[in-house]
């Protein structure tokens, strides 16, 4: 089971990641934290102290069209808000 989708990179996250050692992954629905903290360790070889998940539920859109109404929804998904020990960081970008 793949528990790491993919990272978050987003002005708030990075800002984060700046200022408190605080790293954002989308994660596997079913996985829990203690999966989430040994998978983040076993992939960027690091120490995680905090594990915080949240559910986020799917945004609704309505489109007014020539053709008539047209709904939609974006997908949901879990969020997982990992925080490192200190001095140590993930660097995203050295793979580009």
């Amino acid at each position: 089971m793949d528990i790491i989708i993919k990272p978050i990179i987003t002005e708030k996250v990075t800002k984060e990641s700046e200022l408190s050692n605080r790293f954002g992954f989308v994660v596997d629905k079913n996985a829990n934290k203690v999966q989430i903290k040994k998978a983040v360790e076993a992939a960027y070889g690091i120490t995680v102290v905090n594990v915080n998940t949240m559910n986020v539920r799917p945004d609704r859109t309505t489109k007014f069209t020539k053709s008539g109404m047209i709904s939609g929804k974006s997908n949901a998904y879990k969020k997982a808000i990992v925080q490192v020990q200190e001095g140590e960081t993930i660097d995203f970008y050295n793979n580009i």
